[in-house]
């Protein structure tokens, strides 16, 4: 009688860690413990990140309003509570659009904002 090992199974493993760590320094690329650590590692982050991720782009579309706002003379807050004041309902990701791609639609929405305070 032969004896049983699970050969297959463990090489197949090993290449689907090492094929999905492929691209990584040194032996996180190529020794299966490590490139299974880095991996595991990679996949943490990833899921953090992908949280993170949106509150780094809110930050980023606030300092965007924030600059082009104070260009026409105004702060941040009171535009934002311009904005609310007339009605206007554009995200902050849409606002910071018009600031970087569009001017001059952007200093309307100023305006807009000045005749309702």
């Amino acid at each position: 009688m032969s004896r049983v090992t699970n050969a297959v199974s463990r090489r197949r493993k090993h290449r689907k860690t090492l094929r999905a760590a492929r691209g990584y320094f040194g032996g996180r690329g190529r020794l299966y413990t490590v490139a299974s650590d880095a991996g595991k590692k990679a996949l943490e982050y990833a899921y953090r990140d992908r949280r993170t991720k949106k509150r780094n782009f809110r930050a980023l579309w606030i300092t965007r309003i924030n600059a082009a706002v104070r260009q026409h003379g105004l702060t941040y807050r009171d535009f934002v509570y311009g904005l609310k004041k007339a009605g206007v309902q554009l995200d902050r990701k849409m606002l910071a659009d018009l600031a970087v791609n569009e001017p001059d639609a952007f200093a309307r929405l100023v305006e807009v904002v000045r005749a309702a305070s």
